[in-house]
């Protein structure tokens, strides 16, 4: 949703130019952001609703209102009946910090931000606070800490900054709004959150391999025709080693011989 209150600013102001177009546009992503969480915390908060199945049934709903925008609305005119929107101009584009490369300025900023989160959860009292709600809700009742408080810090926060993540997608490789948009990125979040073990620092990593395998699977689909579904299975396989080493690591695997019943033969 961010990416699309976003592209919202871009489209506005296609024919302007000014360094405040692009800092608009990132504020806007984050403003929405916020607002389409603000949804599974107060069902949570209000009717104790999972806030993991609003949320991911709330990506459902996003996908239908950007191809209802970009088949309608927000369809480019000049763009031969395409359901696109227009190009982002020179002034909504993110600018590239290494030459003849993809990678934009919103790279470093990501790495900025998971650094903000590693001291704020680790380093800071409203850090403390989010770890032992999260962890053990019991004592943090007992500390005084205001659980319904604190999902709306995190959703808030949350949102806030997979609006930044659209926007910055919209406007770094896409340059515009298609159907194809990255929309299942919030489900790759998942196992990126669950290889990184919820720390911001490993999440870095641990999205650097998952964007391995997206690209390594493109790869793999043109030079040896493999499917498509080839890189789900891929990070599939990885989700579930993890899983099996968890149990490894928690239970000890032991092998028990049958032992004879007294009196036997």
């Amino acid at each position: 949703m961010g990416a699309i209150f976003g592209t919202g600013i871009a489209l506005a102001t296609n024919d302007m130019t000014g360094r405040w177009i692009l800092p608009l546009m990132l504020l806007a992503g984050m403003l929405g952001g916020m607002l389409w969480a603000a949804i599974p915390a107060l069902l949570r908060t209000r009717f104790k609703v999972s806030e993991i199945l609003t949320s991911l049934m709330l990506t459902y709903v996003a996908i239908q209102v950007l191809n209802y925008l970009v088949r309608g609305p927000w369809r480019d005119p000049a763009g031969f009946n395409f359901p696109q929107t227009r190009n982002f101009g020179e002034a909504q584009s993110l600018p590239i910090v290494i030459p003849d490369t993809l990678v934009h300025v919103g790279v470093p900023l990501a790495l900025v931000v998971a650094a903000i989160a590693w001291i704020i959860l680790q380093r800071s009292v409203a850090g403390f606070e989010i770890r032992t709600v999260g962890l053990a809700p019991a004592a943090a009742r007992y500390a005084g800490f205001n659980a319904d408080n604190t999902v709306w810090k995190c959703l808030i926060g949350g949102g806030a900054m997979a609006g930044l993540a659209g926007i910055l997608e919209a406007a770094g490789p896409f340059g515009q709004l298609t159907p194809q948009f990255p929309v299942n990125y919030g489900f790759t979040a998942i196992i990126v959150a669950f290889l990184g073990r919820l720390h911001p620092l490993a999440i870095v990593l641990a999205g650097i391999i998952m964007a391995i395998t997206y690209v390594g699977g493109e790869i793999a689909q043109t030079s040896m025709a493999l499917p498509h579904p080839a890189i789900g299975i891929v990070q599939a396989l990885m989700l579930f080693s993890l899983l099996a080493l968890d149990m490894l690591v928690r239970y000890r695997v032991r092998l028990l011989k049958p032992q004879r019943a007294e009196g036997g033969t």
